[in-house]
């Protein structure tokens, strides 16, 4: 081991180390403190001017959540996800540590795909739209976000109807890399980007569907303008004082997922229906079919003037439970929980074991973020999937053009 160190170049690793020191929200007094060292010597092993041992390098490896492997290879450090958050006075419930370890687990998500495609020779396809204005002059961000979802429902190819799966929309129609994880109860999402991998998501798996759907599409608006600026998306009762961008984001979101044509196409066609005036179930139907929230569609249909202003206010002050509704409705369609990981990236990684062979059974648990024994059973699920996807048919097809047929006379 130590004549493999002696050949990194210590500046490099330096910087490396560095930086997931850093992605981990952790101080060099504490780093230094565990690994039995003064803080200057941990400077120094930053700055290159002195080695590091093998001892101190596994260590710190165990301290940041990094592979040994991620050390040793000669290529210079990335360019690492730090994002530089706005926190309002009101959110210091939420710390930077917070902030910092959510960062630190959508970098290790995203950098552990971009690794699958390369043991793949897979790239995931970048397919950006050029950055949109998220204000001009004379033009509010609200009238910018309504915009830019229309050209982006247009450019997909959506019409004005429901998105049903707005994940899988973004990670194949734009090649995001979106990941589900448990984040502090305030942070709905967050966003960021670095160049080699991308725009990265991560959204709260502990939020409700019909909130996380929100949260995500709100950082696809992030994404789509201040694509090379992080962001964070908080959950809070009390408005922050919204920056133009934040503000350009919630309408993006709003308009994104309920288009204002669709919503009032819809919404017509039961009132026609059923020959009355729109009623609560109109309305609890149309966000079930629309994945938003019960809020977030009778605040719409307030703001479409579908609704007297204030309709929504005063239903929660009569004490009014949409899961109840939606029960009694029968709309509570039984859901499973988005997983953590994209269903590519789980493909990519049985590929990366069972025909890669690139993979042993621990590395497999590691990238797929589960114990041995769960990772076994996820790894036959798959295996059946790609095997369902061969029998229906979806196998690549070697045509053969059909021979010249010669016509004879009869």
């Amino acid at each position: 081991m130590p004549h493999i160190l002696d050949q990194l170049d210590p500046t490099v690793l330096g910087q490396k180390l560095k930086q997931a020191r850093t992605a981990r929200g952790l101080r060099q007094e504490d780093v230094a403190k565990k690994l039995g060292i003064v803080r200057t010597t941990l400077i120094a092993i930053e700055q290159g001017s002195r080695r590091v041992t093998a001892r101190e390098l596994a260590e710190m490896s165990t301290l940041y959540g990094r592979p040994m492997s991620e050390w040793l290879a000669e290529e210079p450090a990335p360019v690492p996800l730090v994002p530089q958050f706005r926190l309002p006075s009101s959110q210091m419930r939420l710390t930077e540590a917070d902030v910092q370890s959510a960062v630190s687990n959508l970098e290790s998500l995203a950098r552990d795909y971009l690794a699958l495609e390369q043991i793949n020779e897979m790239p995931l396809v970048r397919r950006y739209p050029a950055v949109y204005q998220h204000e001009a002059p004379g033009v509010s961000p609200e009238s910018c976000g309504e915009e830019v979802a229309a050209t982006e429902r247009t450019r997909l190819g959506l019409g004005d109807g429901p998105i049903l799966d707005l994940r899988s929309l973004m990670e194949e129609s734009l090649g995001l890399r979106i990941f589900y994880y448990d984040l502090p109860a305030t942070m709905g999402g967050l966003y960021a980007y670095s160049e080699d991998l991308g725009g990265c998501i991560g959204i709260n798996r502990r939020h409700p569907a019909p909130r996380a759907v929100w949260s995500l599409a709100h950082e696809c608006g992030h994404f789509l303008t201040t694509r090379f600026l992080a962001d964070v998306s908080l959950w809070d009762d009390e408005p922050w004082g919204k920056s133009s961008a934040e503000r350009f984001a919630d309408s993006f979101a709003k308009n994104f997922l309920m288009p204002r044509a669709g919503v009032n196409r819809v919404l017509t066609e039961f009132v026609r229906a059923h020959g009355k005036g729109v009623t609560v179930a109109d309305v609890m139907t149309l966000a079930h079919q629309f994945r938003v929230s019960a809020e977030a569609m009778f605040r719409r249909l307030e703001e479409l003037k579908r609704l007297p202003s204030g309709t929504w206010d005063k239903l929660r002050a009569q004490k009014f439970q949409p899961d109840k509704a939606r029960v009694a409705l029968g709309l509570l369609a039984a859901e499973n929980p988005e997983p953590t990981l994209p269903f590519r990236y789980r493909m990519l990684t049985m590929w990366a074991y069972d025909v890669r062979e690139a993979l042993t059974e621990g590395q497999l648990a590691d990238y797929l973020r589960m114990d041995r024994v769960a990772a076994r059973h996820e790894l036959e699920r798959l295996r059946a999937m790609a095997d369902q996807q061969s029998d229906d048919g979806f196998e690549p097809l070697d045509v053969q053009p059909e021979p010249e047929r010669i016509l004879v006379p009869a």
